[in-house]
């Protein structure tokens, strides 16, 4: 049972999620918040798995509340519902530590699946969108720090070259067929590269890979 909590400010969006999860045996709405602030309150009490986060809202945004409920070192996930794909709300989202994010009118096949996918830890951008969405806002990278230095310093050669595959917009397979390995030792060269860099999901790895300077903005 993925258990999820809805974060919108507008009582019909909210409804019309509840009743699409409530047709789902698997799926289980544990509560609702209209603003970040209720937001970050209410995962703490419910720990859901997974917070559908629309990040305009008044008073505390989704991206501030997406920050704390991050922080606070919990195991919700963030998946964030935006308007545009090259917003640059769901960028600011994405580096707060969203796990990824949908626009408002994907079909509800595709939010189902997005909450599934984002529940078992797996990133929910496609990962051309991730790059073309970090590279629009790049002016912002705020440059490498000791901290991300030593981490960087921490990966093998292979793994840098995975991890500048996987900033570059390559899937697993693509991987694995272009530096002529096996499936499973990519899969665990991203697990090792995920937890040497501290970062959640892949979404998390690219933005690491840009704020560096391992990959360059197009």
């Amino acid at each position: 049972m993925t258990t999820v909590l809805i974060v919108e400010d507008q009582a019909l969006q909210r409804l019309g999620f509840s009743m699409l999860m409530e047709q789902y045996a698997d799926m289980a709405v544990v509560g609702e918040a209209t603003h970040g602030a209720e937001a970050v309150r209410r995962t703490a009490e419910l720990r859901p798995e997974v917070v559908l986060m629309d990040v305009r809202m008044p008073g505390m945004d989704g991206i501030e509340a997406t920050r704390r409920i991050v922080e606070s070192g919990g195991s919700s996930r963030i998946l964030v519902l935006t308007t545009f794909d090259l917003d640059e709300y769901a960028y600011a989202a994405l580096r707060a530590g969203a796990s990824g994010f949908l626009l408002k009118d994907a079909q509800p096949d595709e939010l189902i699946a997005g909450i599934r996918a984002v529940a078992a830890g797996d990133a929910v951008i496609a990962p051309g969108l991730t790059r073309r969405l970090i590279s629009s806002f790049s002016d912002r990278f705020p440059g490498r720090t000791p901290d991300q230095e030593r981490k960087l310093a921490s990966l093998t050669q292979r793994e840098r070259e995975v991890l500048t595959a996987v900033a570059s917009g390559w899937s697993n397979p693509e991987i694995a067929e272009r530096l002529s390995l096996a499936d499973s030792t990519v899969k665990t060269h991203v697990s090792h590269v995920l937890a040497k860099i501290g970062a959640r999901d892949r979404v998390q790895a690219v933005i690491f890979a840009y704020d560096t300077g391992l990959v360059k903005p197009a």
